[in-house]
């Protein structure tokens, strides 16, 4: 049997909130093959987005074992952890978090490289990223000059500039209109063929849960 790309066993996470212990993610346990898209739906505060911090190496859990691409990340030290989410993990988060003062072609680019890449190799592919979501006549455009869906698309392209095995979008559509969401859903679909990426996608939208291959819902962090 395939070893799934992302492995979760009865994972947990307590955070300490005015001296008491509060539980955000409780037992959870998933697998998700490689090529695969999963939708990851409940109410806000159902433990959504702390699992995929869990999953991307942001958090650590509190009980439980994960493993991504045959990796415990329990195991890895912080420079392992950085070094994952450089090369294997591609994160969208909701509220973008470009970096006002560079240009769209310049966010792209920074996480290459951070990765080590040499500068004009990290223009060129961070040009060919800004490209392929349709930017390219933007790439000189700061954040402040673009609009949600824009920014949304160059936090896209700078997601998947390392070409990761592995996208982990946190409400990617929470702040993009009907016709942007849509575009945005239809590049998903199209990297997923191209590339096998495995896409997880944490989305109140049940748009975006119907054209995801499982969908997992959470409620007070179970499933």
């Amino acid at each position: 049997m395939t070893e799934p790309l992302v492995r979760a066993e009865a994972v947990s996470k307590t955070y300490a909130l005015a001296g008491e212990r509060v539980g955000a993610v409780d037992s959870v346990s998933l697998r998700v093959a490689a090529g695969t898209s999963v939708a990851i739906t409940g109410p806000s505060g159902s433990g959504k987005t702390t699992l995929l911090n869990l999953i991307g190496g942001l958090d650590r859990p509190s009980a439980g074992a994960i493993a991504v691409a045959g990796r415990d990340l329990a195991a890895l030290s912080s420079d392992e952890l950085a070094a994952y989410r450089r090369e294997t993990v591609g994160f969208v988060f909701q509220a973008f978090r470009l970096l006002p003062y560079l240009t769209a072609l310049e966010n792209v680019a920074l996480p290459l490289l951070l990765a080590g890449v040499a500068r004009a190799a990290a223009t060129e592919r961070a040009r060919e990223g800004v490209g392929r979501v349709g930017l390219a006549a933007r790439a000189g455009h700061k954040p402040s000059q673009l609009s949600a869906g824009e920014q949304q698309r160059v936090a896209v392209a700078r997601a998947i500039a390392n070409r990761p095995a592995l996208l982990l979008a946190d409400e990617p559509t929470g702040n993009l209109d009907e016709a942007s969401a849509r575009a945005l859903l239809d590049l998903f679909a199209e990297l997923r063929a191209e590339r096998g990426l495995t896409l997880l996608v944490a989305t109140h939208n049940a748009e975006v849960a119907s054209r995801c291959d499982q969908e997992i819902r959470l409620r007070a962090g179970r499933v």
